[in-house]
């Protein structure tokens, strides 16, 4: 299939909408409670520039957190498509799990639940990463690879575990996180482990978060 290339005007519209984009994810990781007017100062843009791209600052947090779901949902695509093509579970979990965290799409969870009105495309979003999900647990369950009472809801706290890491420079960071995921990965593929203490999360107290509760 052959890409045909943007024109002049709609590629620099495309190189724009990247530098606000990346710059509204630093911002509001940082301070959600931020003015829409910090991410025009960040990328370099005029803030009539902005607002004619995202008319609001909550449809800026919804693309972005749109934008980390839909990148969550196709890793965890092609981790099912490797175990379906016969991967090593482990091996599939692992690699789908690293690339996650390199990926930090829960920061974005962590930080921005419940400062924007989730629309359809989100709600579509995630019961495809739900799906997803579902499958990879069962797999590895299959496999007996990890401990028994590990749950699929176990996934998205863990996730925001790591993401909670957010001091050092970017590489620090990454090693970080790198470390204790590692740490946590040899608590899970403990198939003979004893059980662990305390239900895991229900599905209310994840969802309950996504019910915006103040004015950002």
């Amino acid at each position: 299939m052959t890409t045909i290339p943007l024109s002049g005007r709609r590629a620099q519209a495309a190189r724009n909408d990247a530098v606000i984009l990346d710059a509204a994810r630093e911002v509001f990781v940082a301070d959600p409670s931020a003015p829409i007017a910090a991410v025009a100062q960040k990328a370099g843009v005029g803030i009539s520039a902005l607002y004619r791209r995202y008319p609001s600052k909550e449809e800026l947090l919804a693309k972005l957190c749109l934008d980390g779901l839909l990148a969550y949902v196709a890793i965890a695509e092609e981790a099912n498509a490797a175990l379906d093509a016969g991967a090593d579970p482990a091996e599939a979990f692992t690699t789908f799990m690293v690339r996650v965290v390199d990926a930090d799409t829960h920061s974005l969870t962590q930080r921005l639940a419940g400062t924007f009105h989730p629309t359809d495309e989100h709600t579509r979003g995630a019961i495809r990463a739900g799906e997803l999900n579902q499958h990879l647990v069962e797999r590895l369950h299959e496999a007996r690879v990890v401990r028994p009472d590990f749950a699929l809801a176990d996934l998205g706290q863990i996730f925001e575990m790591i993401a909670a890491i957010r001091f050092g420079d970017d590489e620090r960071r990454g090693q970080l996180r790198r470390r204790y995921l590692a740490l946590l990965l040899a608590g899970i593929f403990q198939p003979d482990a004893a059980p662990l203490p305390g239900p895991a999360p229900y599905v209310g107290e994840f969802a309950g978060r996504w019910t915006k509760k103040t004015e950002v």
